[in-house]
């Protein structure tokens, strides 16, 4: 009789263990997946000529808005609809909060110690939650970053009124902007054009965009770095540049420091580490090196891309152009410069620069998420480990969701009484536990610069030259490519001070 029983255990144990081994199984083959072979996973299945936003949209329209694919050994999950990725990022967004461990991105952030990169843990929430509240010093309530862009803006606008009436590509110029507004905002060094230090910012963070830009095997084959690899060994000698100069930046601060009177991001983080209790979830110094250098990273050629796709537009539908023009002018005027608190009086400028994020997102594939448990996306089991790539540019092109997607029309983001309002399916900047940490600064340089360029120059295309063409490029952002622009100063602008 004990034997029978025990006989019976076993059995029913085997039975339920074979029902979960056949739930996991069939929960992972429900979800469609490209073909793979081994080693290589379905890489020979995303050989294409298109741009990896356009070929994973093309494939939704083949495997739905949920499918899989083996990127090497690595099993990715690729996500194309609004409601399947506000379940990866808001619903079930701690969850999927793992990043994938990469050779370059070790590299750029010292193994992880930043915040879009590193992996979630209690050391990572600390961290985001430091900066979060550092950025909040230097916010729109603050008054100092407006000064800092307004500052930018007006030197920009300078440089822009010593070229009127020429063909100019805006590409270096407006660079050199949004790269100044970071410098001081990060380490309050203010620099001129040609300083010999700004351009050592500049170069190395150039650098590194190409370089991270055009990814490679290594990626995916870690074991590949044991080769000679031009790409890495550039990145590496660019990060060296980059962490000597903010390493000295951050010895000067040290030395200047007054607790409670911070006067940048640097100080801020410096302060918030010294409070630290000294545990293991606490940061170090390489954790504010690296968030000083993903200033740079994240938030120089993000925003400075948006402002080229926004005058590019611009040139496409000139109508719109001139009614932005009489925007500014009915309700900011030429005495003055605009300011945070016009915003909310200037709601198409604001709808232009939505629509701007969403028909020319400049992350068009997110940043991968990672999988930290065993859990469920779309009804469909999901083991820890799986990787997610979340298509924002089938998101923001979802004919189910916008109009005519390809068409650049502001008013989607105004109400009948021309109010702004923003449509659910509109993230731009991500959500949920890895939202952008810098959303609230980014929105205030756009706003900023693009107000005050608009304010004080017209935009056409120079006679001869064609219009700017639109598809872009996929690099580390989607940028557009080079085009050149006539910049004419409004006459009525020159009198404008700050």
């Amino acid at each position: 009789m004990k034997s029978i029983m025990c006989s019976l255990s076993v059995c029913c144990c085997a039975a339920l263990l074979l029902l979960l081994l056949l739930r996991c199984m069939l929960g992972r083959r429900s979800v469609p997946c490209l073909p793979r072979v081994p080693v290589l996973g379905s890489l020979l299945h995303l050989r294409s000529s298109l741009p990896p936003h356009l070929l994973l949209t093309q494939l939704s329209h083949r495997y739905g808005p949920l499918f899989g694919l083996y990127s090497g050994p690595h099993f990715t999950l690729v996500v194309s609809e609004i409601s399947l990725v506000r379940e990866v990022l808001l619903q079930r967004g701690r969850e999927f909060a793992g990043r994938p461990k990469m050779v370059t991105t070790d590299v750029l952030t010292q193994g992880g110690k930043d915040i879009a990169f590193a992996d979630y843990s209690p050391l990572w929430k600390n961290h985001r939650r430091l900066v979060h509240n550092s950025f909040t010093l230097f916010g729109e309530g603050s008054g100092k970053l407006q000064t800092i862009v307004q500052e930018a803006a007006e030197d920009l606008c300078e440089e822009l009124r010593s070229c009127s009436g020429q063909s100019s590509d805006l590409s270096p110029v407006l660079m050199r902007a949004v790269t100044n507004v970071i410098c001081r905002l990060v380490f309050s060094s203010s620099y001129q054009r040609n300083d010999p230090e700004f351009l050592t910012v500049m170069d190395y963070n150039d650098g590194i965009v190409q370089t991270i830009a055009r990814g490679g095997l290594v990626d995916i084959f870690p074991w590949l770095r044991i080769f000679p690899n031009k790409d890495l060994k550039k990145l590496k000698q660019c990060v060296s540049v980059r962490d000597q100069l903010l390493h000295r930046k951050l010895l000067e601060h040290k030395m200047t420091l007054t607790p409670g009177e911070p006067r940048d991001l640097l100080d801020a983080l410096l302060i918030g580490q010294m409070k630290g209790s000294g545990g293991e979830d606490d940061i170090t110094e390489d954790h504010v090196l690296m968030t000083a250098a993903e200033a740079f990273g994240a938030g120089v050629e993000t925003t400075s891309t948006t402002l080229l796709w926004t005058i590019a537009f611009l040139l496409h539908h000139p109508q719109v152009q001139e009614r932005v023009h009489s925007e500014l002018d009915e309700c900011v005027g030429q005495a003055r410069a605009p300011s945070l608190s016009d915003r909310s009086r200037l709601p198409l400028l604001d709808a232009v620069l939505c629509e701007v994020m969403r028909i020319r997102p400049v992350s068009p594939i997110l940043i991968p998420h990672v999988a930290m448990q065993d859990t469920s996306l779309g009804g469909h089991s999901v083991p820890k480990g799986t990787r997610v790539l979340v298509n924002m540019w089938a998101i923001h092109h979802d004919p189910k969701h916008w109009d005519e997607p390809e068409q650049f029309r502001p008013e989607r983001f105004l109400d009948a009484s021309g109010r702004r309002v923003t449509p659910s399916s509109f993230l731009p900047f991500g959500a949920g536990p890895r939202v952008c940490v810098g959303e609230s600064l980014a929105r205030i340089e756009l706003f900023l610069f693009a107000s005050r360029l608009l304010q004080r120059f017209h935009f056409s295309v120079p006679p001869g030259a064609s219009l700017p063409e639109l598809q872009g490029r996929f690099g580390v952002v989607l940028q557009p490519q080079s085009y050149s622009v006539t910049v004419t100063p409004d006459e009525r602008s020159e009198i404008i001070s700050l």
